[in-house]
């Protein structure tokens, strides 16, 4: 299956507490996102990149919180994004708070019931008033299931999500706060132990069959830290213990024969951190499996 693909960055760090996720959209453009999918057979368009206008918020109550404008800003830039209802987008990140806005934004255009497959070492469900870290990047989940108020300091959700519709895989750092609010909200979870016990085809194999039962539109969440540090070192936030690269594949690779992507987040890569573009080829490589690049066996040399 070939798709029109819209590739949208998103140059934002606001929500993160290491600057450099702003040169993302650009790692990922040099290392030929681009003209990867051209050679699978997808009609790609590059929109450039978007930018945002700091809204009016005032402090938060929270003191810890930072780029609190800016962040809003850009939460309204995205979830008043066009795109077309025959292409899919791709939104080149920047970092994870990203998903407050595209995920509202994909959910108001779907038609039908967003899932959301969440492949991230955190769950990003804090609110504005838990947050110790006042990095906004942990919140974007509790804004977009409408979980916690958020206003007036964000607009608010252009849709929401139910979250009886979340998948998330590959958690390993959730803190208390963040495991009683998943308990509480019912997200379906998988986290890097499950995955260890029962590989990771297993628990997404079972979402994706939930998708397929609902006729639900799906977008894929996918950050850098996901992946583990040894394969993927360009991210602010990493996490020992996290995907192979063989499991991230294999997941690229499931949701390809699914057929049921309709959108992608790349979030948290940060070029700043990288050794040589490693992590940003290793992003376009996945998304590469995710529409459509097979791995065959080699014939094995005969022993002489």
């Amino acid at each position: 299956m070939t798709h029109q693909i819209d590739l949208i960055g998103v140059p934002m760090q606001c929500g993160a507490g290491r600057r450099g996720c702003v040169m993302g959209p650009d790692a990922l453009r040099t290392a030929g996102l681009d003209r990867a999918l051209i050679a699978l057979g997808h009609d790609v368009r590059d929109r450039g990149n978007l930018s945002a206008t700091p809204r009016e918020t005032g402090p938060a109550a929270n003191p810890a919180i930072h780029d609190l404008a800016e962040a809003a800003g850009w939460v309204a830039a995205l979830q008043s994004v066009e795109v077309a209802r025959d292409r899919l987008p791709i939104f080149l990140g920047g970092d994870h708070l990203m998903a407050a806005g595209t995920v509202p934004a994909m959910a108001a255009r779907a038609g039908r019931p967003l899932f959301v497959l969440w492949l991230d070492a955190h769950s990003d469900i804090h609110t504005l008033e838990s947050t110790d870290s006042g990095n906004l990047h942990g919140t974007p989940v509790s804004y977009f299931t409408g979980r916690s108020e958020f206003t007036p300091y964000f607009p608010a959700p252009a849709a929401t999500v139910d979250p009886a519709n979340i998948c998330m895989i590959g958690l390993r750092s959730v803190d208390g706060y963040e495991r009683s609010a998943l308990n509480e909200t019912g997200i379906e979870t998988a986290d890097m132990r499950h995955v260890d016990e029962h590989g990771i085809a297993a628990p997404l194999r079972a979402f994706l069959d939930r998708v397929a039962a609902a006729d639900g539109a799906l977008h894929v969440s996918l950050d850098v830290d996901f992946l583990d540090p040894a394969i993927a070192p360009a991210v602010g936030t990493t996490v020992p213990g996290g995907a192979t690269f063989r499991e991230a594949h294999l997941a690229m690779e499931l949701l390809h024969d699914s057929g049921l992507v309709t959108s992608l987040d790349l979030a948290e890569l940060n070029p700043f951190l990288d050794d040589r573009g490693r992590t940003a080829t290793l992003m376009v490589d996945l998304v590469s499996s995710l529409f459509g690049k097979t791995v065959l066996d080699r014939p094995t040399r005969s022993r002489l």
